[in-house]
């Protein structure tokens, strides 16, 4: 409380205000820290942000990266690079994050500096598998009903594992905490509730595998589709679950709200999945719709040793082989009524069906081969030869003497254009 008094009047004062209590509390304000995006795609760049409570000015932020301690089933954290001071904006960029990774932040102000307390963990997940560490989910599906088995499998370089949760309301967990964890993998048995959520594994060397979307449900239908992203080119089968009851009517399947399957089918097969096929899938049968799924493709990568071009293959093997073909409508003598190709005399030889002939329009007067592009009058005749080669030397006997060119069983028909 306070009261005053006039300079001038040394013996007067005002009566006293009323009182006022100041409470000074021990408990520290926590920021709140969000991250983007919360799924990632190779190469992109994590933005933090990290909001005080108390807006008024003079904190600085300090960021920091989750490291898995197993031992204590929890986290320790290693500032990122340009914050050991802090920062004035309250806003921090990962560049390049790849995978999998937990993120903290706190404020500070003062000197010497009170500090807030640390925000809650927040993720930024990555579906690719690499090889440090990788989670297997079997059945390998998001979706499960409540009375299904399901095994979660870590793999890496470690030999030490922990799988964690994170649920749809912020609540980060163990497996000890909802399942069973025998050495590298997490078993969730029958009649498993409120686990819906994403889960990883966590190495005893500090490492995050990639992370799955995993909806456990209660309902009667259930859209069974892959957990991992797909990758561009490859099939994918999505197929529509009944907990008891078999598929007697259509069933519909809808990407992103739209209807794009309408049969008997139960199962949405995919011969070669592209980007644009990404998205939310659900099924619907008689009354009963599933929950949607989010479908991940990523971009596909040519295997090794298929860089050289096919193409260019193909077009060289049809090349050799149309060559000599080229070369014999090449050799005829274009006249104002004839073309003939000189017969080859050699020696009777058994082959078979296989007799050399050759049938002429007219053979009056046979010349020699000539180009057909010689005579500029001549090219207002073209002939239009068809030639069928049948049978040339596929008997031909081991020492047989090798003829220049054999033409077996040649028949030529021209007709004037």
């Amino acid at each position: 409380m306070c009261k005053g008094r006039m300079k001038s009047a040394q013996q007067s004062s005002t009566d006293w205000s009323e009182a006022i209590t100041l409470t000074v509390a021990d408990n520290k304000p926590q920021p709140v820290l969000t991250v983007s995006p919360l799924w990632l795609s190779p190469g992109d760049s994590v933005t933090l942000n990290c909001s005080v409570t108390d807006p008024s000015a003079g904190w600085r932020f300090y960021w920091y990266k989750a490291v898995p301690i197993l031992a204590d089933n929890y986290y320790s954290y290693e500032l990122l690079p340009g914050s050991i001071s802090g920062t004035e904006q309250d806003s921090y960029i990962v560049h390049g994050q790849t995978h999998t990774a937990g993120y903290v932040c706190r404020a500070g102000r003062g000197d010497p500096v009170f500090y807030t307390l640390n925000s809650e963990h927040k993720f930024a997940w990555s579906g690719d598998v690499h090889s440090s560490a990788s989670l297997t989910v079997s059945p390998d599906t998001v979706q499960h009903f409540t009375s299904e088995s399901v095994s979660l499998n870590c793999k890496g370089n470690s030999t030490e594992w922990r799988v964690r949760k994170f649920t749809e309301k912020s609540y980060l967990a163990s497996c000890s905490n909802w399942g069973t964890m025998t050495g590298s993998t997490c078993n969730i048995g029958r009649n498993w509730h409120r686990d819906t959520g994403v889960y990883w594994c966590e190495s005893g060397s500090g490492e995050f595998s990639n992370a799955v979307n995993i909806t456990i449900q209660e309902q009667h239908i259930i859209l069974a589709s892959p957990v991992y992203p797909v990758t561009e080119g490859d099939s994918v089968s999505l197929s529509c679950k009944l907990r008891r009851q078999q598929f007697a009517l259509n069933v519909f399947f809808y990407r992103n709200g739209e209807l794009i399957q309408n049969d008997t089918r139960w199962e949405l097969n995919i011969s070669a999945v592209s980007k644009s096929e990404e998205g939310f899938y659900k099924c619907k049968y008689s009354q009963q719709v599933s929950p949607q799924s989010w479908m991940s493709v990523k971009a596909g990568s040519r295997p090794e040793g298929s860089s050289f071009p096919v193409e260019f293959v193909i077009r060289l093997v049809c090349g050799i082989i149309l060559l000599p073909l080229l070369l014999l409508l090449y050799c005829y003598k274009p006249s104002k009524d004839s073309c003939f190709i000189r017969p080859i005399q050699s020696e009777s030889t058994d082959r078979g069906s296989a007799r050399s002939h050759v049938v002429y329009q007219n053979e009056a007067e046979p010349n020699e081969c000539s180009s057909p592009l010689n005579d500029a009058a001549d090219s207002q005749n073209v002939t239009n030869s068809l030639i069928e080669l049948k049978d040339i030397g596929k008997k031909r006997k081991q020492h047989e003497p090798e003829e220049s060119v054999d033409y077996s069983d040649v028949t030529t028909e021209t007709a004037g254009l």
